[in-house]
């Protein structure tokens, strides 16, 4: 693998994550890996010292990792949050939205199919931790309680 698709400013984290256990046991730690049965809610009262989430995608179809990216975004957790392993394009769009914003994908991704799937949908459909205003909000403001 080659260095990670990162969407961030700020200097890359440059320690490895360590398992979810080892890092709740180690004070020290600032990068955590989850893996996919993890229960990333753990990791909320020690939000304050992590640099980088990576949350492990052993195969696409286990959508958990979506999950976790929420409930940390949700928890107001800023920090780099990077999806390794089985990711795929089409699925970028949507892990953006989740708050993802670096990823390590088993097979790199073309630059070109990066920004094709970030573009592909111009309105969202619902709220979710990007901000971004869904569609029948933008069309109906006088409903929008958000």
């Amino acid at each position: 693998m080659g260095d990670p698709l990162r969407f961030r400013d700020d200097p890359a984290p440059d320690e490895p994550g360590v398992s979810l256990d080892a890092f709740l046991n180690q004070k020290d730690a600032t990068s955590v890996l989850l893996e996919a049965g993890d229960d990333v809610r753990a990791l909320l009262p020690e939000l304050g010292r992590v640099r980088l989430v990576e949350i492990a995608f052993p195969r696409f179809r286990d959508g958990r990792g979506f999950s976790s990216a929420s409930i940390l975004r949700e928890a107001g957790y800023t920090g780099e949050i990077r999806a390794i392993g089985d990711v795929l394009i089409d699925l970028v769009f949507f892990m953006r939205r989740c708050g993802f914003d670096s990823f390590e994908p088993d097979a790199p991704f073309h630059p070109g199919a990066v920004d094709a799937a970030l573009s592909r949908y111009p309105d969202v459909y619902q709220s979710a931790t990007d901000g971004r205003v869904p569609i029948w909000a933008l069309r109906h403001p006088q409903f929008a309680t958000e």
